[in-house]
C-alpha cells in the first residue's frame, strides 16, 4: 500500500528545501509545487525517489487542481513579499483560492507556517499579513494546523542571513532602536520537527500554535551572540528615526535578502516576537527545543559546499554571482569538446600541480572540491563535469565565506581580479581537457 501523498508548496523556498528531504526520509510520497521548476535543478533532493515536481502558482487558481489532486496533506509555505506593494491583498486572495481548491480536491489537512506576533498590537503589515493569511486558509472546510514562528536560526534563513552578513561586515553595527525589542528565535530543525509532527499527531489538528526556542532575547543581542560565536568583537549603534526604506536598501546591498523582503522584515522588528501561548510544548512533546547558540553553530558548520543548496543551478545563465548561506558565490559554466573522463583527468592533474589547493573530495560524477584557508575567510572551488552528448558541461563554483570586515574588503576590492582569475582557471582546465 502506498504511503500518504503530501503536497509541498513554495518548493523553491527555504523552509520547503529543508522539509522535503525530511519527508522523503520518513517514507512519504511528495509532490512539489513551484512557479519555476527549473530552479530546483541544483537541489540534491530533486532527483530522489518518491518525488514529483509540478509547475503551478497559488496566485493562478487554475493551476491548483492538478497539484492538489490525490493529496492527503498540503503544506502551505507561501509568502509574496517579493511582489512589493500590494502583496498583502495578493496573499489573502491566494490563500482563499488554495483553501477552496483543497476542499474541491478532497485534501484532509493543510499545514501552514506563519509569523509570530501579537495580532492585538500595532504590528507591521508583513506580520499582519502572515496572521491574516492563516485566517483566510481557515475560512475553508479543510482543517488547518498553523504554526507561528519568528526569527528562524539556520543557514539560508533570510532572518539568520541578515544577522550573519550585517554582523560580519560592521565592527560597529548600525541599526534602529527597535533592535531592543524582544525575539524568541527557533532553530530550523525545530521548525521542521513541528511541521512533521503535525502529520502524525492528531492532538494538534486544526490548532494555531506559537512556536519558539528556549531563548527570549532582543534582536540586537542575537547579533552580538552570533559575533561571540565567530570570535568577532562587535558593538551596536542604535539610531532613532532611521527610515525603514533606507535600512532596507543597505540590507539589500550587503546581504542575500532582496530589498522588498528586507523592507518587510525590518518593518517587522517594530514589535516583540515572542510566544505568549506555549500550548505547542504540551501538544507536541516529541519536539526537543534547540537554543540559539547551538542552532547558530550548526549553521556555521553547514557553511561548506557539501551542505550549501545549489540554488544557482537552473540551466539558464552560464555566469552567476550571488550571496548565499554565508558565502559569496561565483559560478561559471562552459562547454568542452571532450569526454567527461578527459575533463576529470585534467582536473586531477590541475589540482595536483596547484600548490595552493587542497583536495577534499572526488566522486565518479567528476566532482572535485578544493579548499584554501586565509585570514580574510575560507575559499572553496568546486568543479563538476557532466557528459552532454559528445561534449561535456564543465562548471566551476567558487565559494568565499568572509570573516569579518577584512573578508568583505578582500572580496569587493579585489573582485575584478577574482573574476579574471576564476575565468582563467576554468579556461585552463577546458584547454587541458582537449589535450589529454
Amino acid at each position: 500500500m502506498n504511503s500518504p501523498f503530501i503536497l509541498v508548496t513554495g518548493a523553491t523556498g527555504y523552509i520547503a528545501s529543508r522539509l522535503i528531504p525530511r519527508l522523503l526520509e520518513a517514507g512519504y510520497r511528495v509532490r512539489c509545487l513551484a512557479r519555476d521548476p527549473g530552479r530546483l535543478k541544483g537541489r540534491g533532493w530533486s532527483r530522489l525517489h518518491n518525488l514529483e515536481v509540478i509547475q503551478g502558482d497559488v496566485t493562478v487558481p487554475s493551476t491548483l487542481h492538478a497539484a492538489l489532486e490525490g493529496a492527503h496533506t498540503a503544506y502551505y509555505l507561501i509568502h509574496n513579499m517579493t511582489y512589493g506593494r500590494g502583496y498583502t491583498s495578493l496573499e489573502l486572495d491566494s490563500a482563499r483560492a488554495f483553501a477552496s481548491a483543497a476542499e474541491d480536491a478532497g485534501v484532509e489537512h493543510i499545514v501552514y507556517l506563519g509569523g509570530l506576533a501579537d495580532p492585538e498590537q500595532n504590528i507591521a503589515p508583513h506580520m499582519r499579513s502572515r496572521i491574516e493569511t492563516g485566517r483566510a486558509l481557515r475560512e475553508g472546510s479543510v482543517p488547518v494546523t498553523e504554526f507561528r514562528a519568528g526569527v528562524i536560526a539556520g543557514s539560508g534563513s533570510i532572518s539568520f542571513e541578515m544577522i550573519r552578513f550585517m554582523t560580519e561586515l560592521f565592527p560597529i553595527v548600525p541599526g534602529p532602536v527597535c533592535l531592543k525589542n524582544k525575539s524568541q528565535p527557533i532553530a530550523i530543525q525545530n521548525v521542521i520537527d513541528y511541521l512533521l509532527a503535525a502529520l502524525t499527531n492528531p492532538n494538534g489538528r486544526g490548532g494555531v500554535f506559537e512556536i519558539g526556542g528556549p531563548d527570549i532575547t532582543t534582536y540586537g543581542d542575537l547579533m552580538l551572540r552570533y559575533a561571540r560565536l565567530r570570535g568577532l568583537k562587535r558593538r551596536l549603534f542604535l539610531l532613532p528615526g532611521i527610515p525603514v526604506w533606507f535600512m532596507a536598501v543597505g540590507v539589500g546591498l550587503m546581504t542575500p535578502v532582496p530589498y522588498p523582503i528586507a523592507h518587510a522584515l525590518i518593518g517587522g522588528l517594530s514589535a516583540d516576537s515572542v510566544v505568549r501561548h506555549p500550548e505547542a510544548l504540551n501538544v507536541f512533546p516529541e519536539v526537543r527545543l534547540i537554543d540559539f547558540d547551538s542552532a547558530a553553530k550548526d549553521a556555521l558548520r553547514r557553511t561548506h559546499p557539501s551542505h550549501i543548496e545549489h540554488v544557482w543551478e537552473d540551466g539558464r545563465r552560464a555566469f552567476k554571482f550571488i550571496k548565499h548561506e554565508g558565502c559569496f558565490i561565483d559560478h561559471h559554466e562552459t562547454q568542452v569538446d571532450a569526454a567527461s573522463e578527459k575533463v576529470c583527468d585534467a582536473l586531477k592533474q590541475f589540482v595536483g600541480e596547484a600548490k595552493d589547493f587542497v583536495p577534499l573530495a572526488q566522486t565518479d560524477q567528476g566532482l572535485v572540491v578544493c579548499a584554501r584557508r586565509q585570514a580574510a575567510g575560507e575559499k572553496w572551488i568546486e568543479w563538476r563535469a557532466v557528459q552532454l552528448g559528445d561534449s561535456t558541461c564543465l562548471s566551476q563554483t567558487v565559494f568565499f565565506c568572509p570573516r569579518g570586515l577584512p573578508g568583505f574588503l578582500y572580496w569587493y576590492l579585489l573582485y575584478p581580479f577574482h573574476l579574471i582569475k576564476h575565468r582563467v582557471l576554468i579556461r585552463t582546465i577546458a584547454q587541458q581537457s582537449k589535450t589529454q
